[in-house]
């Protein structure tokens, strides 16, 4: 791995809450705050194991005994509870430290949510688009997008500030406990998915993991620790899946210039062949000649005859 590759956090996790009130029973959002919500016990216990699996991932390279973390947290109760439970897998010299961050709440659905109305609300939502689709008084995919990608700018001025990598000897992580939406989106905006592939993307289980993991070259692939199997169940299609098996020994900055969404999408009509676009260049510098000459001559049969 190059010199500039070691201030990188080896892996960015991102983590949903454990399985909360609401995701049990959704009538608890008409008496209680979202943000209020709590974990249900065996949302406490699915926080318990995430944090065992995280302990064991971050410890599983023999050749980094000197790993350490750093917590990013929504402020929601379910996601400050999901925290404290994953954190019984940790010492406290392996925590750097944590950040509760508001940009990684989740999307807000307005205040307290009538039941039969949020019923027929996500069935216009489903008509409409869900990332485009704003709750009344909530907000839209692509208002979480915006909040999301100033998150990412903060997160890349941690990294290249340095600001928790305190020895830079130590392999450093990246948690971040949030919700499912705002997990799918910080996806998108990570790896410049369009709107259309994140509305093909399947929401993470309660207490998930999904792992970027930085490959040699310096980019982040999720193809790295999981399988082609479980990027497919994420809703990943074979174009997203092939690019991030290219990320794992890309090199940071590279352009991977097959990858339809980036260029083909509005430019499918362009020729490939440079022969073609030279013939064309030719055929319009020989139509401008022919133009020209024959403005010439319109001009020399004035001049004689006008």
């Amino acid at each position: 791995m190059s010199s500039d590759n070691k201030l990188l956090p080896k892996r960015i996790i991102l983590v949903r809450h454990g399985e909360s009130e609401g995701n049990l029973d959704t009538s608890a959002y008409t008496t209680t705050p979202d943000h209020k919500i709590q974990l249900t016990e065996s949302g406490l216990l699915q926080a318990r194991e995430a944090g065992a699996r995280l302990r064991s991932l971050l410890s599983s390279n023999p050749s980094s005994p000197e790993w350490r973390v750093y917590f990013y947290v929504s402020p929601y109760d379910r996601t400050r509870s999901t925290l404290r439970e994953i954190g019984r897998s940790f010492s406290r010299r392996r925590v750097i430290g944590v950040r509760e961050e508001c940009r990684i709440r989740e999307q807000d659905f307005g205040n307290f949510q009538v039941q039969e109305r949020m019923r027929a609300t996500k069935k216009v939502r489903e008509r409409f688009g869900r990332f485009f689709y704003r709750f009344p008084e909530g907000e839209s995919a692509a208002d979480v997008f915006d909040r999301v990608s100033s998150f990412l700018e903060s997160l890349w001025r941690d990294i290249d500030m340095n600001r928790l990598h305190m020895n830079p000897t130590h392999e450093l992580n990246f948690v971040i406990v949030s919700h499912g939406l705002t997990s799918r989106v910080f996806l998108m905006k990570w790896f410049k998915w369009t709107v259309e592939q994140f509305e093909a993307l399947n929401n993470p289980g309660n207490s998930e993991v999904r792992v970027m993991e930085l490959g040699q070259g310096g980019d982040y692939s999720l193809a790295i620790h999981h399988t082609e199997e479980e990027l497919e169940r994420w809703g990943l299609s074979p174009e997203m899946i092939a690019d991030q098996k290219w990320r794992v020994n890309a090199h940071k900055g590279e352009w991977k210039e097959d990858c339809k969404w980036y260029f083909s999408d509005f430019f499918d009509h362009m020729a490939d062949d440079s022969d073609q676009e030279c013939e064309t260049e030719e055929v319009e510098t020989k139509s401008n000649e022919e133009l020209t000459n024959s403005e010439d001559n319109s001009e020399e049969l004035c001049n004689g005859k006008c």
